[in-house]
């Protein structure tokens, strides 16, 4: 079993990024490792560039990425961690696959539409063809399983369409050259709210850095900024009911509940009744204390650039030598003669 699941560069990682992504990863990563599969997680900074966007700015979130991925408890000496960038196999590997892939399955990305809004013909060619990179990002291990949120069943299903007609056009049905990866459901990720509007996500765009917990937040700072969130004057409810149009409240005893391992009801079973100035202080300090070690590891390597390459070029050479294999096998099979 092999699993391989990347995530896009993103500078200012928050509470939210650590419970919605990297947390399920880091079990996954424990999961293969007992059960003798192999997790392979990536940086996906050629992605990043259908995108306009700062050179100098993904490269520093390139590594800051790896250092929290690191911090949050991804191992590279148990999982594979590395960037697109470093293994070149990835951008040939989606080349070659631009012959299978349809233009009438790609003008079906939905993605596509969303990133590229109103003004189509001016998105980049990168951006039309980012699904069939994300293709080779995972057929080119030979994964057995991907994790795909909901809004990525359908980049899944392409990798799978593309993998297919190539099996069949080029290869046989004994001895086919990719395998179709099953996706894998994660557990439901936490919904983390913005700190001053419960209906909004949390989000390293918003302007107010009161609105979220930084992976980099001090202890002081985490317990300033969970007094401040925002809140409403009524004491919490005894049930899960009792959240129901309120918000702010929901959220924090949602980040309450995911952070200590338990439920909604059985935080409002210790704290229903009680006001918010019991409660806050009750929560800062328990994310003072999940959060002091990864953000004590995140702050310390983020500064050690040395580290953080040797770590992105140990797991690029990992990742070619499994890269290499499948990508001789394509051109095999598509007749290209190299020496």
């Amino acid at each position: 079993m092999r699993i391989v699941s990347g995530i896009q560069p993103t500078g200012n990682l928050h509470l939210g990024n650590y419970l919605g992504a990297i947390r399920n990863w880091v079990k996954m990563q424990d999961d293969m490792a007992a059960q003798g599969g192999q997790s392979l997680y990536f940086l996906a900074d050629l992605h990043a560039i259908s995108m306009p966007h700062d050179p100098a700015e993904l490269a520093a979130n390139t590594r800051e990425m790896v250092a929290a991925l690191v911090a949050c408890g991804i191992d590279p000496d148990r999982s594979i961690l590395f960037n697109q960038a470093q293994v070149p196999q990835h951008a040939e590997l989606q080349w070659l696959l631009n012959g299978t892939a349809r233009m009438g399955w790609l003008n079906r990305m939905t993605q596509f539409k969303d990133k590229s809004g109103k003004n189509r013909e001016g998105a980049s060619v990168a951006l039309f063809t980012y699904p069939v990179l994300q293709a080779a990002d995972v057929l080119l291990y030979q994964a057995t399983h991907v994790p795909v949120g909901e809004d990525q069943k359908q980049h899944l299903e392409l990798a799978r369409d593309i993998a297919q007609k190539f099996n069949n056009d080029f290869a046989t049905e004994e001895n086919p050259v990719f395998t179709l990866p099953d996706p894998i459901i994660p557990p439901e990720a936490a919904r983390i709210m913005s700190l001053r509007n419960g209906t909004a996500k949390m989000s390293k765009s918003d302007p107010s850095d009161m609105s979220r917990i930084n992976l980099t937040d001090d202890a002081d700072t985490i317990m300033q900024k969970i007094k401040k969130a925002k809140t409403d004057p009524e004491p919490l409810p005894s049930e899960k009911a009792g959240l129901e149009g309120r918000a702010e409240a929901a959220n924090l005893v949602g980040i309450y509940a995911v952070m200590a391992g338990t439920t909604v009801e059985a935080v409002l079973s210790e704290f229903g009744g009680e006001g918010f100035g019991k409660f806050k202080p009750a929560l800062g300090e328990l994310l003072v204390s999940k959060l002091a070690p990864i953000n004590h590891r995140f702050v310390e390597l983020r500064q050690d650039r040395p580290a953080l390459d040797a770590i992105l070029k140990k797991g690029a050479e990992k990742a070619r030598a499994l890269a290499v294999p499948t990508l001789d096998r394509t051109y095999d099979a598509l007749g290209l003669v190299r020496g």
